[in-house]
């Protein structure tokens, strides 16, 4: 389990990076692969500003990369519990996604994926801790 914990929080690191990234540089870009069909002024200034957050969430990963200490793994355990419910949140009320099933399948299996991840990073801190 803790290779493959390892494996995905290397994983977390690009797709943070890569998140952040487009949200920063082509915030219109990174919301049509999430499901918008047009995006609004307000929707890509919005998404923009989530752009720095995931950037953070990808510096966390690193961290717990790199040191590997229990309080790294509960860090980012704490990390992915707040994201549990954001995307569910954004799936179920965005007008941008209402024409997009795949759109609001992928938003709440992110909220699903961040579940798992919390318990699995939780799991490794504590295993770490001995």
């Amino acid at each position: 389990m803790r290779r493959a914990l390892e494996t995905l929080n290397l994983g977390m690191i690009a797709f943070d990076v890569a998140l952040g990234s487009v949200a920063l540089a082509s915030p219109r870009t990174g919301l049509r692969l999430l499901g918008h069909r047009f995006p609004s002024d307000d929707a890509a200034w919005l998404f923009r500003r989530s752009g720095p957050l995931w950037l953070t969430f990808a510096a966390g990963h690193v961290v717990a990369a790199k040191r590997g200490r229990p309080e790294d793994w509960w860090a980012l355990a704490w990390l992915r519990g707040t994201e549990i419910a954001t995307d569910a949140i954004w799936a179920a009320g965005s007008p941008g996604l209402a024409a997009n099933p795949r759109g609001r399948a992928m938003l709440y299996g992110a909220g699903l994926a961040n579940a798992g991840m919390a318990l699995g990073f939780g799991a490794m801190a504590r295993r770490l801790a001995g």
